[in-house]
């Protein structure tokens, strides 16, 4: 287990210790079904305070092989799907928030380095007999430990457009996307990615270089269903809270 590869379950335990939780863990039966299909990508596009950090945390704590989440998640209503332990914490699960890196870079290049300096350390670490390729790049490694371990990967990413709100410079925010491009759009990535979720605020089709994530299926406050009721409170759940 890890920071970013494999992470513990402690985020959304804190969730459920709050005063205030809402089930919304029929989601997961949702990413289930896009689960290693040509509809695994999704992007999640929502106002602050929409519970879009808190879905993110459910299912790196359901999916990740860092912890054992069995009983986190009884007597939730995702406990009583048929797929529910087919895919428990059976998947390699990274788990970035780009905000995080955002705040500690000083340019896009040191926060791409950055990322990819972190995410080969805890593979290395988490995986210690894993025949590196000779060209190092993160990509090249991912795809390396799913055709050794025969284990996918899915890549949760909050806030993954906070690079581009707060980008001045066009070059660097292209080199952002490209390498997000080479994450989810290479044929690399196609082998080893099972799942791929990010969220953030802006619409993609505002972002210039559009092409580097348009093979997402993006949910908008506008455009959101089936995923609709996941994602905030519904009529409903304010009555009985209330």
């Amino acid at each position: 287990m890890g920071i970013y590869l494999n992470p513990e379950n402690v985020d959304f335990q804190k969730s459920l210790n709050s005063e205030i939780y809402i089930d919304k863990t029929e989601l997961i039966a949702y990413t289930n079904k896009k689960l290693n299909t040509e509809q695994g990508y999704i992007c999640v596009s929502r106002p602050r305070r929409f519970g879009k950090s808190m879905a993110a945390n459910m299912l790196t704590a359901y999916y990740s092989r860092g912890c054992d989440s069995r009983k986190l998640f009884q007597g939730l209503k995702i406990a009583t799907h048929p797929d529910f332990e087919k895919h428990l914490n059976q998947y390699n699960v990274i788990h970035l928030n780009m905000r995080d890196y955002l705040t500690e870079s000083e340019n896009m290049k040191q926060l791409i380095q950055f990322v990819e300096d972190d995410l080969l350390d805890e593979l290395q670490q988490e995986f210690s007999d894993l025949r590196m390729p000779r060209r190092k790049t993160l990509v090249k490694v991912l795809e390396q430990a799913f055709v050794q371990y025969k284990i996918p990967f899915v890549f949760i990413i909050d806030e993954w457009d906070c690079i581009i709100r707060n980008g001045n410079d066009e070059e660097l925010v292209h080199r952002y996307l490209q390498f997000l491009h080479s994450l989810f759009k290479s044929e690399e990535s196609k082998s080893f990615l099972a799942l791929a979720y990010i969220t953030g605020i802006l619409p993609i089709k505002k972002v210039k270089d559009e092409s580097a994530l348009n093979n997402f299926r993006e949910y908008t406050m506008l455009d959101s269903y089936p995923i609709t009721e996941f994602y905030g409170f519904t009529e409903e759940e304010v009555k009985q809270l209330c």
